[in-house]
């Protein structure tokens, strides 16, 4: 019988998000304010990526997401057939 993808564990948004939101820890990068913020003090949901575990990768937020977004459009194209 072919293996099930839903026999792996994998990560979903509801698991690396417990107790990271506002005043639960964690590093946001804030795309209103292009800033890093903790603690009490980010901004609204719809304007913040995150969390992250330090500073420095909330201030890489940005590069993070283009980088994810090619991977995952190359990953389209091959699975379309439009690259080999």
């Amino acid at each position: 019988m072919p293996e099930s993808v839903a026999d792996g564990r994998f990560e979903v948004q509801s698991d690396c998000m417990n107790d990271s939101g506002p005043g639960g820890g964690g590093y946001f990068w804030c795309l209103r304010d292009s800033r890093v913020e903790t603690g009490e003090d980010v901004c609204p949901a719809q304007y913040r990526l995150g969390p992250y575990a330090t500073a420095d990768e909330a201030t890489r937020a940005l590069e993070t997401v283009e980088k994810r977004n090619a991977e995952w459009d190359a990953e389209d194209a091959r699975w379309t057939g439009e690259v080999s």
